[in-house]
């Protein structure tokens, strides 16, 4: 147990947000899911450009590495043009 109140303070806020965090990076998770699942090309383009917004925004938040982001993107446009 902490014996500081700015350490309380620090595990009250580094819970807040962790629970953020996974709330983020699970809906990012969620949405590379049904773009992968995605067999319609149309569709899949018209997803691209919200999948890619929310995974730029969660590289920028800190949750994932600004090449995990760039690697996802990469993967997902290669997907969808081997669809064509």
């Amino acid at each position: 147990m902490a014996n500081h109140k700015s350490q309380l303070k620090r595990i009250r806020e580094n819970e807040k947000r962790r629970l953020v965090n996974r709330y983020w990076a699970k809906t990012m998770r969620n949405a590379i899911k049904k773009i992968r699942n995605t067999q319609d090309m149309n569709e899949a383009k018209a997803k691209l450009p919200s999948v890619v917004s929310l995974i730029d925004k969660v590289a920028k938040k800190g949750i994932i590495h600004k090449n995990k982001a760039a690697n996802l993107k990469s993967g997902i446009m290669v997907q969808i043009n081997k669809m064509a």
